[in-house]
């Protein structure tokens, strides 16, 4: 019995050591420090916050502010606004910098671009607001360093839409934390991250060109044309006219309020379809090689292909929509004779308006001569000449000594400017 009692008390010692053991082995909580439990997947943002209402807009504080309605949207952080004086701004958002639509495209641009038209197009009220009591104004020299307010209706409060912006992931930061809103901007730029929103979403951009050409706007194509020389592009503009295996393709451009244009030859590349898309009046993205034409000393752009089996190839032209018809904005010789600045440089109109449709009034008719398939009009205005081609068709000699009106396509040949006109509904006779 003695024995037994023994062998019991032995074995239930051994049971003890054991489960001493066992307790020792597991991670004990130090006293005071919590112990953090970390989840097999990252956490969700803990509460999405509407940034662009976390602010307010103070009419009564040290910062200068103007009512304002909008005059031209140029892209997502910059717009031409018309203040209750009639005085033009020309606004650029602060701390925000939104990817390109009117140089060199950028993904993304687009989608913000349209952001701020749809925000401001549909509100009753805007103001615009400096950081602080001055007007600042950008390395540019001609835009203004504002936050832009608006409202949808007069029982609405005021939203910031820099920082609205921001908050969508349709801009990355630009000094967004050293101005009057900081806080709310990094926190709507940390939101978006967190969120995978737009430009921070690791996504392609579904309206963006990822071929093998570069994207970029009719205006930075004309500005820039020795630069992208030989180099495959992408650019979206209104066919205006057929010349005879060439179109010429126009854009407007709403920061300069002009039109850029671009002659495409297309030889005898495209047919069916292809050819189809190029018909005037299509609004089209071109997408072939940018190249100096030594005998015109102009530049074209040609190159095209359309895969018919493969119409979504990014490397095809494609027809956007149609309907369309060219400007044929008004101009006088004296007009196109004039110098005009940009941020790109310095440019006689004339070389500006390449490849547009103009209109042009009373020519007066000095001589006309033929060649190539081509009547040769030597004309005058306003103590300027210039010479219009007309292709088919049926003018003779005895338009000497009238006046005519045109609408024609900016072009040059050797050197020298000239109107092209492409048919007789483009040529009239007003004396």
């Amino acid at each position: 019995m003695k024995r037994t009692f023994l062998f019991l008390m032995i074995l239930f010692s051994c049971m003890l050591i054991g489960c001493s053991h066992m307790a020792s082995d597991q991670v004990q909580p130090t006293p005071g420090v919590a112990v953090q439990t970390v989840p097999d997947k990252a956490s969700p943002v803990a509460e999405e916050k509407d940034w662009a209402s976390s602010v307010t807009l103070d009419m009564s504080s040290e910062t200068l502010k103007k009512f304002v309605t909008v005059k031209t949207f140029v892209d997502g952080d910059t717009t031409h606004f018309i203040a209750s004086d009639s005085s033009m701004v020309k606004a650029r958002y602060l701390g925000i910098n939104t990817p390109e639509v009117t140089g060199k495209v950028e993904p993304y641009g687009k989608k913000a671009s349209v952001f701020t038209k749809q925000r401001l197009s549909q509100a009753s009220s805007i103001v615009i607001e400096s950081d602080d009591s001055s007007w600042n104004i950008d390395s540019t020299g001609s835009r203004c360093l504002l936050w832009v307010w608006y409202r949808i209706d007069e029982d609405s409060p005021y939203r910031n839409l820099n920082i609205e912006i921001l908050q969508n992931g349709l801009a990355i930061a630009s000094s967004s934390a050293n101005n009057r809103y900081g806080s709310a901007c990094v926190a709507a730029i940390a939101q978006a991250k967190a969120l995978k929103l737009n430009i921070y979403s690791n996504q392609k951009d579904p309206d963006f060109y990822y071929g093998d050409a570069v994207e970029l706007s009719l205006r930075e194509l004309r500005c820039n044309a020795e630069k992208y020389n030989g180099v495959k592009v992408a650019f979206e503009g209104v066919v205006t006219r057929n010349g005879g295996n060439s179109v010429y393709v126009e854009d407007y451009d709403e920061e300069t309020g002009l039109y850029f244009g671009m002659t495409v030859y297309y030889g005898y590349n495209l047919s069916g379809e292809g050819l189809n898309i190029l018909a005037v009046g299509n609004s089209s993205r071109i997408v072939g090689t940018l190249q100096y034409y030594e005998a015109g000393d102009t530049y074209q752009v040609s190159g095209l292909g359309y895969r018919q089996m493969k119409p979504d190839d990014p490397g095809n032209i494609q027809k956007i929509s149609s309907g369309h018809s060219g400007a044929f904005k008004d101009v006088s010789l004296a007009d196109l004779n004039e110098t005009v600045t940009l941020e790109e440089g310095e440019f006689q109109y004339a070389e500006l308006a390449m490849g547009t449709s103009v209109h042009v009034d009373s020519l007066l008719v000095k001589d006309v001569s033929f060649g190539n398939g081509s009547v040769i009009i030597d004309c005058e205005s306003d103590g300027y000449d210039i010479v219009v081609m007309a292709y088919n068709m049926d003018i003779g000699r005895d338009l000497v000594g009238h006046t005519i009106d045109v609408d024609a396509i900016m072009g040059s040949f050797g050197g020298t400017y000239e109107l092209m006109v492409y048919g007789k509904d483009d040529l009239k006779i007003s004396e």
